[in-house]
């Protein structure tokens, strides 16, 4: 939705882009393979150049489904007062007894994530904030950051691969702890995160040397779209393994415990207060 996914004034191609993206993540979280999507747009009825966004948001379309081999089977178009609003029904097979869920995490599981975190929040915050950070210099410099932000990438490669040894899995769109904390109460179990394991980008890294109060975004931001999953002892081999095989960097960040708890640590061990940040959808 317009205002609230998105910038009211993004490029509709871009837009597209995203909208198909994030629903390839939600697959690649079960372990899916895509097949095809039903879309559902609202328009605005007025002061709206139709043509020229719906040009932009189909070549956006285009581009995504050619990039991931996805494609459209139907859905409607309509009219609306209010904000622009997308809609994207995935379907997507998985073979029969390997769907990936929360519900599987067992003490004593090793907690990984995919890629690196934060780059996408913090793309977010640049572009909410660049007419005020007078003191990064050119935004353009941590644009890795913004097209994270705006181009996620489905870990559908991976997810097929750990189908066979993952325990539990979901996709990081709310922050890293908030997700997390949907798999613990899931699986009944709880969860100790260290702070210095969580993988960060050499971009993002440059612009915590300025902002050190964006690290809140490592853990609590969102718009990660990386694979965050459970494995136990005897599969870590296969894991660094996978790592190599698909080139992707695969980070052991924690554990999973008994007591039902989930704690951040820091370095000295001490816990990180995780109250706040993450994103609520109500």
């Amino acid at each position: 939705m317009a205002g609230i996914h998105f910038f009211k004034n993004d490029d509709a191609n871009v837009v597209a882009q995203k909208a198909i993206r994030v629903n390839l993540s939600d697959l690649a979280a079960m372990g899916a393979e895509p097949e095809g999507y039903l879309l559902n747009i609202a328009l605005p009825k007025k002061n709206f150049n139709i043509d020229k966004w719906l040009d932009g948001f189909s070549s956006g379309l285009k581009a995504a489904q050619q990039e991931f081999g996805w494609s459209l089977w139907g859905g409607d178009t309509v009219a609306t007062t209010g904000p622009i609003t997308i809609s994207i029904t995935a379907i997507g097979l998985v073979p029969k007894g390997k769907i990936l869920t929360r519900s599987g995490a067992k003490v004593g599981d090793n907690i990984y994530v995919s890629g690196t975190l934060g780059d996408g929040a913090a793309g977010l915050r640049l572009l909410k904030d660049k007419h005020t950070l007078k003191d990064i210099g050119d935004v353009n410099n941590f644009a890795p950051l913004i097209e994270r932000y705006h181009r996620p990438l489905p870990r559908l490669k991976l997810a097929i691969f750990l189908r066979d040894i993952a325990t539990s899995a979901m996709d990081i769109s709310d922050g890293l702890m908030a997700d997390l904390a949907h798999i613990c109460h899931n699986s009944n179990v709880g969860a100790v995160i260290e702070f210095k394991k969580l993988p960060v980008s050499p971009t993002f890294s440059n612009l915590l040397a300025i902002k050190k109060q964006y690290s809140i975004l490592i853990w609590s931001g969102g718009d990660d779209y990386e694979l965050l999953f459970t494995i136990a002892d005897k599969d870590q081999d296969a894991i660094k393994e996978l790592s190599r095989k698909l080139d992707i960097k695969l980070s052991k960040i924690g554990k999973i415990t008994a007591d039902h708890n989930i704690k951040l640590l820091d370095q000295t061990g001490s816990e990180i207060d995780i109250s706040v940040g993450g994103f609520h959808h109500f």
